[in-house]
């Protein structure tokens, strides 16, 4: 495979920004999840742009570089799962565009994005209960969390498109051409 230098430095360029961003969420404590979601964003970012397998080598690139790099690495945990819901929209939607015989495909879409957020979602709150909330919490406020991450979901997915669509449909024709 072949990579063109246009494709490489550009995405060496999102790939530092995205590990600065990783590591800005461990220094600016008030704005962690705005930086660590701004930096999956770029994984959406070069999918859209080169595709795929591009974006696959560019997420496990920044996951490992933000090991190494980043201070907190439960901040890399958080960007590995974002990153992993990004590219796997991304995905869901590639397929789909290649089936048009399919009715509701917005659904299925929306189906989807719920589906790939809860596989991750859902077992790091039940494994991980108590790093993340350090005392025993009762079932009721367990399910609030539950509750919590799907609206978290919503406006986190509402910001993606809206990079895509508004920012990045912007900036786009400014940086690469």
């Amino acid at each position: 495979m072949h990579v063109k230098a246009k494709t490489l430095a550009f995405g060496g360029l999102l790939l530092a920004l995205t590990v600065v961003f990783m590591a800005l969420g461990s220094v600016i404590e008030t704005s962690t999840l705005f930086l660590l979601a701004a930096a999956s964003f770029f994984v959406g970012i070069v999918i859209r742009e080169f595709g795929l397998r591009i974006g696959a080598a560019f997420y496990i690139a920044a996951v490992m570089l933000g090991f190494i790099t980043a201070p907190n690495k439960f901040y890399v945990f958080t960007f590995t799962a974002m990153g992993f819901y990004i590219w796997g929209i991304e995905a869901v939607w590639r397929w789909l565009e290649k089936r048009p015989q399919y009715k509701n495909r917005r659904a299925i879409f929306w189906m989807a994005k719920y589906v790939i957020f809860n596989i991750v979602y859902i077992p790091v709150v039940f494994l991980f209960r108590d790093l993340l909330f350090g005392q025993a919490i009762s079932d009721t406020v367990l399910i609030g969390v539950l509750a919590g991450g799907q609206i978290g979901l919503f406006v986190y997915d509402r910001a993606y498109e809206y990079v895509q669509a508004h920012v990045w449909g912007r900036l786009r024709g400014r940086i690469l051409f």
